[in-house]
């Protein structure tokens, strides 16, 4: 786990709930954004669904099915 993300969570035990939970849910959104333009510029450099999966943990079909074409 990031630095970030452990920052994250530690400054969520703190504050008040429903705040906390805004501020996670925007992060959660970043990540998910970031996390497409890096699958985007996998693709674009070359490299296999396979290796996307693998790098995300997840398997080819997940990958394929949350980023591919449609």
């Amino acid at each position: 786990m990031s630095d970030s993300i452990r920052t994250a969570i530690a400054a969520a035990d703190g504050g008040e709930p429903l705040a906390e939970l805004r501020r996670l849910a925007a992060l959660r959104g970043e990540l998910a954004r970031a996390e497409a333009a890096q699958v985007r510029r996998a693709r674009a450099d070359g490299y296999s669904w396979v290796a996307i999966a693998g790098a995300l943990g997840v398997t080819r079909q997940a990958v394929h099915k949350k980023y591919g074409r449609k």
